[in-house]
C-alpha cells in the first residue's frame, strides 16, 4: 500500500467582513467551551449538584483560558518581541509601516492555558466553595481534553504548529506555507490522542474511580502532557527558551513538571484511597 501524500491548502478564515474575520481557530474555541459547558452540567446534573453557578464557572473559565494562553505565548515563546509592542499582548492588533491592523488572536500557548485554567478555578472555589477544588478539576479536566482536541484541529485549518518535513511520500503539504514537502501534521496526531483520553477518562469518570480525590486530574495531567512530550519531538520548533536548553523543545520542557504532577497527585490519590 502507497500513502500519497495530502495537498492542504484551505482559508483559515470562515467568512470576512472588510479586515474583519471569523476564523476556524476562533470556531474551535468557541465549539470547545460550549461542548465543555454541555459535558460539565450533565456531570452536576448526574451528580445531583445544583447547576446554578455553571454559567459564573464558565465566564471563570473562558477568561482564565484565554489570558494565561496568551501570556503563555508571549513570555514562553515570544517576549523577544512583544517586550517592545506591549499592547499588542492583549489587543488583537499588530503595529505595521501604514499603522495597526487587526489580527485576532494567533499567539495562545496550551501550558499557558492550563495554568490559567488552574488559577481561575482555584480563585472560582475559593469564592463560591461548593465543591472542593479537587472535586471541581476531576471533572473538569474531562471536557478540557475534549477542547484539546478541538483547539489542535483549529491549529491544522491555521496550518501552525506543524511537524518537521517526512522526508518521504507520506505526510501533508501545507500550501498555503509556500511549501511542496510534506510534513507529519502534528496537530492531527495530538487532536487524535486528546480524543483516546478523552473517552478512556469519561469512562473512568462512570466507575467509582471518579470519588478517588485526584485521580482522574493526576491521569489527565500525566497522559496528556506525555503525548504533548513525544509529538514534540517531531513537530517543529517554535521557539521560546530552548536555545538556553537545548536538550529538549519549549513545549517539552514546560510538559515535564506537568507530567511530574500528574504522576505526585495520582500516586497521592491512590495512596489515600487505600487508607
Amino acid at each position: 500500500m502507497i500513502l500519497n501524500k495530502i495537498i492542504w491548502e484551505p482559508s483559515s478564515t470562515i467568512f470576512s467582513i472588510g479586515n474583519f474575520g471569523i476564523h476556524y481557530y476562533s470556531l474551535m474555541f468557541i465549539i470547545a467551551f460550549l461542548f465543555g459547558f454541555n459535558i460539565m452540567k450533565k456531570m452536576y446534573v448526574k451528580e445531583n449538584v445544583p447547576t446554578e453557578r455553571l454559567e459564573t464557572m464558565l465566564f471563570y473559565i473562558v477568561l482564565s483560558t484565554l489570558i494565561g494562553a496568551r501570556l503563555g505565548h508571549v513570555v514562553f515563546y515570544d517576549w523577544e518581541y512583544y517586550q517592545s509592542h506591549l499592547l499588542e499582548i492583549f489587543l488583537p492588533i499588530e503595529k505595521t509601516t501604514n499603522g495597526y491592523t487587526f489580527t485576532g488572536f494567533r499567539g495562545l500557548a496550551s501550558h499557558g492555558a492550563a495554568i490559567g485554567i488552574l488559577s481561575g478555578i482555584i480563585v472560582y472555589q475559593k469564592v463560591y466553595k461548593e465543591k472542593t477544588l479537587l472535586w471541581i478539576l476531576d471533572r473538569l479536566i474531562i471536557p478540557t481534553t475534549l477542547g484539546a482536541a478541538f483547539v489542535r484541529i483549529g491549529n491544522f485549518f491555521n496550518s501552525e504548529i506543524v511537524g518537521n518535513y517526512t522526508g518521504n511520500n507520506f505526510g501533508v503539504v501545507f500550501v498555503n506555507r509556500g511549501e511542496n514537502l510534506p510534513r507529519h501534521p502534528a496537530q492531527l496526531y495530538e487532536a487524535v490522542c486528546y480524543l483516546i483520553i478523552f473517552f478512556i477518562l469519561f469512562q473512568i469518570y462512570k466507575t467509582e474511580y471518579k470519588n478517588k480525590s485526584g485521580f482522574l486530574l493526576g491521569l489527565f495531567m500525566l497522559t496528556l502532557f506525555s503525548i504533548r512530550f513525544f509529538v514534540e519531538f517531531i513537530k517543529e520548533s517554535q521557539g521560546g527558551f530552548e536555545t538556553l536548553l537545548p536538550l529538549f523543545s519549549t513545549g517539552q520542557w514546560l510538559s515535564i513538571p506537568l507530567i511530574l504532577s500528574g504522576i505526585v497527585v495520582l500516586i497521592r490519590s491512590i495512596s489515600i484511597s487505600k487508607n
